[in-house]
């Protein structure tokens, strides 16, 4: 989240605090090694747990992996994680539910890899999936599962091919879900548009940045000891020690310097695109979140990048206009991503299955 130029690269050794229930202590493994151990090949056994970490590596809001599984015979629930949630940026847990979606979405893409057919069902806030055996079913969607990534970083700028538009857009395919793709060069500086008075609104809040910053993750060893939230390195930014980086936030992290960021993300992306639900609940939500994990999947797939730029529609007050921009109605706008071809970061972590599935 932080302009790299602005920064002083300090290095920084790995001290890493004892986490539970990982395969090895976290303090005896590198930040690499806890990326290769959450990102290994899928196993057949034990069933459950390594269709949880195939789960945990979906896309959700700051990383903060708002999500609870529960595994009894041949059915998985995903259940949201209020503790987890951020009531500012997401007061309704929109985005939890859109997280939850992902998981799901790779969940059920994982299955079929070790011979299982996944019926998910809502059923309140949970999502239920029930495995019925099935040949094993090999996808690029599942193979990109480990590889995925949002990548925060300039693009560049090239174009993408019209096939592989089509594509991205049959990978957003989802019943009661609209994707608007966008590549003109006037449609996507709309969109810039929007995103930068988003995040100029977001920056001006106080209680946003405090909520953003408390998932901020300034180096390894902080990353290595939640397992969770924005790691700087992910993001294309150096390391610090959070002592220095913290009191260095206020000249670094600035709405003008963000919003240069972001128009130079956009300027070099070959496209966005935008989903939006036919209704606005838990369900849709859901649905939301399995078209936007395909999306980023198959983006993977084809050997393309992408990232969020969701500011117009965290922004209650300028999600309607937003919305009538894109032709949308009432309808809510409830992702953007933007994509194109760019260099690979550093991959963000996750929890191990142990600490997400509760005995």
């Amino acid at each position: 989240m932080v302009d790299r130029r602005q920064f002083i690269t300090t290095a920084l050794g790995l001290c890493a605090t004892a986490f539970s229930g990982l395969p090895a202590p976290a303090a005896t493994m590198t930040y690499d090694e806890a990326v290769s151990t959450s990102r290994a090949p899928l196993q057949a056994a034990p069933r459950d747990r390594e269709l949880v970490r195939f789960a945990t590596l979906a896309a959700n809001s700051h990383n903060t992996q708002p999500w609870i599984f529960t595994a009894r015979g041949n059915e998985i629930a995903i259940a949201p994680d209020f503790a987890r949630r951020c009531p500012t940026v997401d007061p309704d847990d929109h985005h939890l539910f859109v997280s939850l979606g992902c998981a799901a979405e790779n969940l059920i893409l994982a299955a079929s890899i070790l011979g299982w057919r996944a019926h998910p069902t809502i059923d309140g806030d949970r999502i239920v999936i029930a495995l019925e055996e099935a040949p094993p079913a090999t996808s690029a969607l599942a193979d990109a599962i480990p590889v995925r990534q949002s990548t925060r970083a300039v693009f560049d700028g090239r174009t993408v091919a019209p096939d592989i538009l089509r594509q991205l857009e049959n990978a957003c395919r989802e019943p009661d879900v609209t994707a608007i793709l966008m590549t003109e060069r006037t449609a996507i500086s709309n969109v810039t548009n929007y995103v930068i008075e988003g995040n100029s609104a977001q920056m001006r809040d106080k209680a946003f940045m405090r909520e953003l910053v408390s998932w901020l993750r300034f180096n390894e060893t902080d990353a290595l000891a939640t397992m969770d939230g924005l790691f700087s390195g992910a993001s294309g930014n150096p390391t610090l020690p959070a002592w220095l980086a913290r009191p260095l936030l206020t000249f670094v992290l600035t709405e003008s310097g963000e919003n240069k960021k972001y128009r130079e993300e956009l300027d070099s992306s070959a496209g966005v695109v935008v989903l939006a639900a036919d209704r606005s609940d838990t369900s849709h939500w859901i649905s939301v979140g399995r078209a936007c994990q395909r999306f980023g999947l198959q983006a993977t797939a084809l050997g393309l990048k992408y990232s969020f730029v969701n500011q117009p529609v965290e922004v209650a007050a300028l999600r309607p206009q937003f919305a009538t921009s894109l032709g949308l109605g009432d309808r809510r706008p409830d992702i953007v991503m933007r994509f194109g071809t760019g260099p690979t970061l550093p991959k963000s972590l996750r929890r191990p299955p142990e600490l997400v599935m509760p005995r």
